[in-house]
């Protein structure tokens, strides 16, 4: 059910790796709202490209925006910019590709839930490497240069050393944190 309400991976993982008996569950939902919090900026990028969508569309759009539909999303309405830079979202390539995503999501979990339990530990046979696959994949298409890149190194650099000396998964909020300041401190002088 999770899966199926929460469309997004990143946080799912986490949630499970916390989980102990008894849950912190303040400690899930503060690593999960961390780790969701690239919605905000995600959000606030697509926003001009959906801004003529009814609310019930933008909705439904928005619950759908997961890092690949956005980017992919993202680079399909920037490809069809108007004079003014101003492409709209094409609802059928977004909620395609959506669709696809979605559904693979809720199936492969069904699966694995089966046969999950006959495999044993993923780790051991490299399934691991899946999601920072993903993520590698989605970072080339969004590449704009190393100054671009800059807070995406601090991120990595941070959350390293903090996964290396601070027990537990401090990691995660570190690197968000110190890539979100990075990009805002950056952004702060590109204006001066």
């Amino acid at each position: 059910m999770m899966c199926g309400l929460n469309f997004a991976g990143g946080s799912e993982f986490v949630a499970i790796e916390l989980w102990r008996t008894p849950p912190v569950l303040l400690l899930i939902a503060g690593m999960t709202f961390l780790i969701n919090s690239r919605h905000l900026l995600m959000g606030a990028a697509i926003t001009p490209h959906i801004r003529n969508l009814s609310t019930r569309k933008a909705l439904l759009a928005l619950f759908f925006m997961v890092d690949e539909t956005w980017a992919f999303g993202l680079e399909d309405a920037r490809s069809r910019d108007d004079a003014q830079g101003k492409g709209q979202l094409s609802l059928p390539f977004y909620f395609g590709l959506a669709a696809g995503l979605y559904v693979t999501w809720v199936a492969s979990t069904a699966i694995g839930t089966v046969i999950g339990p006959r495999i044993g530990n993923p780790d051991a046979i490299g399934f691991d490497m899946a999601f920072p696959a993903v993520f590698l994949v989605l970072i080339k298409g969004l590449w704009k240069g190393y100054k671009a890149a800059i807070p995406w190194l601090v991120s990595l650099v941070v959350a390293c050393v903090i996964h290396l000396s601070v027990p537990g998964t401090w990691y995660v909020a570190g690197g968000t944190l110190s890539g979100l300041l990075t990009a805002y401190l950056l952004s702060g002088r590109e204006e001066c």
